[in-house]
C-alpha cells in the first residue's frame, strides 16, 4: 500500500461524487465531528526572486481543507485530515473521513484501500500516456546543426 501522504492523490483519480458517496456510506453508523471545518479557498504560490532574494507571489490555486474525528459505537476514535487542490469543501471532508478510516483501519478500510489502489493504477496509466506523448513530440536539434550536406554556399 502507498504512504499516507499519497492517498489524496490516488483517491482524487476518482470522481468527487463517488468519493463523497463512499464516505457517507462508510460513516452511516458512526459519529463524525469536524475538528477543522471544511473550507474552500485559494492558496498562493510564493517564490523568491533570484537576483534580489525578495519574495513575490507567482499565482494562486484552489485549495480545500478539512479535519475530522470519528467515533465508533464501541468508543474507538480516529482522526483524519485532507488538503486537496480543488474548490470543493465537501470533497475535502470526504477525503478527511477516508483518510481517518484507512489510517486507523476502521471498519470499511479495505474498501478505501481498494479505491487507493485503483486510483494509483489510473494515475500510472495517465503518467505513461503523458510520457509517451512527450517522447513523440521530442525534437532532435542535432539535425539542425548539421550543415555538411547543405547546398548553401557561403
Amino acid at each position: 500500500m502507498t504512504h499516507r501522504k499519497d492517498w489524496v492523490r490516488a483517491l482524487t483519480a476518482h470522481a468527487p461524487a463517488t468519493l463523497i458517496d463512499l464516505a457517507e456510506q462508510l460513516t452511516s453508523d458512526v459519529v463524525v465531528t469536524l475538528s477543522r471545518l471544511p473550507q474552500a479557498g485559494l492558496g498562493l504560490v510564493k517564490l523568491t526572486d533570484g537576483a534580489f532574494h525578495e519574495e513575490f507571489y507567482l499565482g494562486e490555486f484552489p485549495l480545500s481543507t478539512c479535519s475530522v474525528d470519528i467515533c465508533l459505537v464501541n468508543g474507538r476514535r480516529a482522526s483524519g485530515a485532507a488538503q486537496v487542490m480543488a474548490d470543493d469543501a465537501e470533497l475535502a471532508r470526504a477525503l478527511a473521513i477516508l483518510d481517518a478510516m484507512l489510517a486507523d483501519k476502521l471498519p470499511g478500510w479495505e474498501t478505501v484501500a481498494d479505491f487507493v489502489d485503483a486510483g494509483n493504477q489510473q494515475r500510472a496509466i495517465e503518467e505513461q500516456r503523458r510520457k509517451t506523448l512527450l517522447n513523440e513530440t521530442r525534437v532532435d536539434f542535432d539535425l539542425l546543426s548539421n550543415t555538411e550536406n547543405d547546398d548553401v554556399k557561403t
